[in-house]
C-alpha cells in the first residue's frame, strides 16, 4: 500500500479508479480533483452561486467514504475543484480531457479543436502536478493520448522512466478478449502485444499472439485474425457507438489500474506502455506503446521484441501518425 494517490478527471474514469483504488487497498489515501461544475457566466448570479458551491470531485468521494464502513475500509478520500487534492501524491493518473461530443446545433467539434481545447487543458494540469506532487510517477489516459503524454513530458521534464501513457494495456486486452471469444477459450490463455500509437494506426502484434503459449494461428485463421485486428482497432470507437456518449470507461480504469499495481507492488510485470523512445525501435523523441518492465522506479526496462517485416513496415507507418500529432502540439503550443 502506497501513502497517496491522485486522480486528475472525476468523471466516468476517474470515478472507477477510485472505487476501484479504495476496494483494492492501494492508497492509505485517495485524492480526486476536478473543476467541474463549472459556473456558467450567462445564468443567473443565483443559480452562478450554487453551481459554485458544487463538485463533483467531492461528492464522489464523500459517496465513496461513506460506504467505507459497509465494506470496510480504511482510507482518507479527498476532493477539490483545483488541484489541491494531489498534495504529496506517489502517484498519478491523469483522465482529463474534453471528449468528442455533439454541440446544440448537432454539429462535432474537429479533430484540431478538440486538440486544441485538451492541450489547454493538459497545461493546467502539469502546472497543477508541478505544484502539488512533482516527484509523482505520472500514468495518463487522456486522450489523444500521444499528444497528451508528449506535452507532459514537455512541460514538466521528468525522469523518463517515471511518465507513461496508458493505450497499449488497454488495446491488448481488446485484442486478447477478440481472440479468446473467437477460439472459445478462457481470457487467461490468451497473451497478446498491441504497440504503436493510440489510434487507427496501432499494431496487433500477431507473432507475439499465444494461447496457452501455442501460436494463435493454431486456433484462428488468417482471415479470423485481420479482422480481429481491425475490430481492435477500432474497439474504442464501437463502444462509444452503442453508448452513445462519452468513452469506454471501465476497461481503460482497469488497465490503468494494472501499470499502478505493477509500480506500487514493484511486480517487474511485462507490460504494453506508451513510453519515451530513445534510440528504441530506431525511434527518438516520441511516447510509443512497447513492451516495459513495469516496477517500483516506473519503467525499469524497455524491451525491443523482433518483429516481421509487416509488423516492421506497420510500427513505421504507426510512428510517422504520432509524429505528425506531436508536430502539431509543438505548433499549437508554440503560439
Amino acid at each position: 500500500m502506497v501513502n497517496k494517490i491522485g486522480i486528475i478527471g472525476g468523471g466516468y474514469i476517474g470515478g472507477v479508479l477510485v472505487h476501484e483504488i479504495v476496494n483494492r487497498r492501494l492508497a492509505r489515501e485517495v485524492g480526486l480533483c476536478d473543476p467541474a461544475p463549472i459556473p456558467n457566466p450567462n445564468d443567473p448570479p443565483d443559480r452562478q452561486a450554487v453551481t459554485a458551491k458544487q463538485s463533483v470531485a467531492i461528492g464522489k468521494c464523500l459517496d465513496i467514504a461513506e460506504g467505507l464502513p459497509t465494506v470496510g475500509r480504511d482510507i482518507r478520500l479527498v476532493g477539490s475543484k483545483d488541484y489541491s487534492a494531489l498534495r504529496g501524491a506517489d502517484l498519478v493518473i491523469n483522465t482529463a480531457g474534453v471528449p468528442r461530443k455533439a454541440r446544440p446545433d448537432g454539429t462535432y467539434p474537429t479533430r484540431e479543436e478538440l486538440l486544441a481545447i485538451n492541450l489547454k487543458v493538459t497545461k493546467q494540469v502539469a502546472a497543477g502536478i508541478q505544484e502539488q506532487c512533482p516527484n509523482a510517477i505520472i500514468v495518463s489516459i487522456a486522450n489523444p493520448l500521444d499528444a497528451i503524454v508528449y506535452l507532459l513530458n514537455k512541460l514538466l521534464k521528468p525522469p523518463k522512466n517515471r511518465i507513461m501513457g496508458m493505450a497499449g494495456q488497454l488495446d491488448s486486452g481488446r485484442y486478447r478478449y477478440f481472440v479468446a471469444e473467437a477460439a472459445n477459450v478462457s481470457t487467461e490463455n490468451v497473451t497478446a502485444m498491441v504497440l504503436g500509437g493510440h489510434g487507427d494506426d496501432m499494431v496487433p502484434v500477431r507473432s507475439a499472439c499465444q494461447v496457452a503459449g501455442i501460436p494463435v494461428t493454431k486456433f484462428l485463421d488468417a482471415e479470423t485474425l485481420t479482422k480481429i485486428e481491425t475490430r481492435t482497432r477500432k474497439a474504442g470507437g464501437e463502444v462509444v457507438g452503442l453508448l452513445g456518449f462519452g468513452s469506454a470507461f471501465v476497461s481503460p480504469a482497469w488497465a490503468a489500474l494494472e501499470m499502478a499495481e505493477a509500480i506500487l507492488f514493484d511486480k517487474r510485470k511485462i507490460i504494453p506502455v506508451c513510453a519515451y523512445l530513445d534510440g528504441e525501435y530506431g525511434v527518438k523523441g516520441l511516447f510509443m506503446g512497447v513492451p516495459c518492465i513495469l516496477g517500483r522506479n516506473g519503467i525499469e526496462k524497455i524491451i525491443e521484441l523482433d518483429l516481421t517485416d509487416g509488423e516492421k513496415a506497420a510500427f513505421a507507418k504507426s510512428v510517422q501518425s504520432v509524429r505528425k500529432t506531436c508536430d502539431e502540439v509543438e505548433q499549437m503550443t508554440a503560439k
